[in-house]
Formats: structure tokens, C-alpha cells, sequence
């Protein structure tokens, strides 16, 4: 994988809140343990992207799950030109999060949804990203969003 010309490191203070996936029948759980416990936040505005694989050398985000490739996705922040530009206005740049799966056996996610390889997707406050067959959740919200609960 190599970084895309507008590659940029995010104003936005974005988080990644890793969960461990709810089981769809709730009997067969521990009830001595909550389902929706949080394993982990990484705090991802430091750099302008992010590899998730099984490769410790290189991944930011390392998962150990069997089902996910070295290098499986990453996420980008690119800095693209506002869709909401009024005429005659000068160019404005807007810093998002993308995800890219990098051509996984297993797939990547976004909210339920697999994704195409080798595409870029728009990251939106609150998706839900998963890898493969992982039950790690991971959900993608902003320093703010967290603070107030939105």
C-alpha cells in the first residue's frame, strides 16, 4: 500500500472504539460478562493513515484473528476538494476518513456491507467497521462525539 497524493493528517481528532461483537442469542452469553465491553480506543488523528492486518511489523491497528490477511485494509484521510462549494468560491479542502479493503480473502465491512478491493469508501461519525470473521467491532467516531454521546 502507498498513500495517495492528498493524503493529510486530520484536524479532527477521530477515535476507533474496538468492541467485542454481541452474540445474536443473548442466552447462550455469560452472564457474568457484558457483551458490550470495550477492548480498545486508538486515537487516529496522529498520522494520515492507518493498516489493519496480522502483520505486527507494519500494522498500526494489529489483529491477531486467523481469518484476517497480513495486510487486510487501511484507513486514509484525504484531504478532497468540498462537495458543497458555492460557485466562484475557491477551492476548500475537507479532511475524511476513507477505508480501503487491500484485496482480503476474507473482506472488510462497513456497517454490514462488504467492501469492493481497492476502493476508497467515505468513513461517516458512528460506522461500524468489522474484518473477515473477526468479532472485533470497530466504531469510528470523533474526540466531540464521544464527549456529548453523539
Amino acid at each position: 500500500f502507498s498513500e495517495p497524493p492528498e493524503a493529510r493528517i486530520p484536524n479532527t481528532r477521530w477515535r476507533l472504539y474496538v468492541f467485542r461483537q454481541k452474540p445474536l442469542d443473548s442466552s447462550t452469553s455469560d452472564p457474568n460478562k457484558k457483551d458490550d465491553d470495550l477492548i480498545d480506543t486508538y486515537h487516529i488523528s496522529r498520522q494520515s493513515s492507518y493498516l489493519f492486518g496480522r502483520e505486527h511489523k507494519v500494522a498500526d491497528i494489529p489483529v491477531d484473528h486467523p481469518s484476517l490477511s497480513k495486510q487486510h485494509a487501511v484507513l486514509q484521510f484525504r484531504a478532497l476538494p468540498s462537495k458543497q462549494q458555492q460557485i466562484g468560491a475557491s477551492d476548500k479542502l475537507q479532511c475524511k476518513p476513507y477505508l480501503m479493503d487491500l484485496e482480503s480473502t476474507n473482506g472488510t465491512f462497513i456497517n454490514g456491507v462488504r467492501l469492493e478491493a481497492a476502493r476508497y469508501y467515505e468513513l461517516r461519525r458512528g460506522d461500524v467497521i468489522t474484518l473477515g470473521a473477526s468479532s472485533r467491532e470497530y466504531v469510528l467516531l470523533t474526540e466531540q462525539s464521544a464527549k456529548t454521546g453523539i
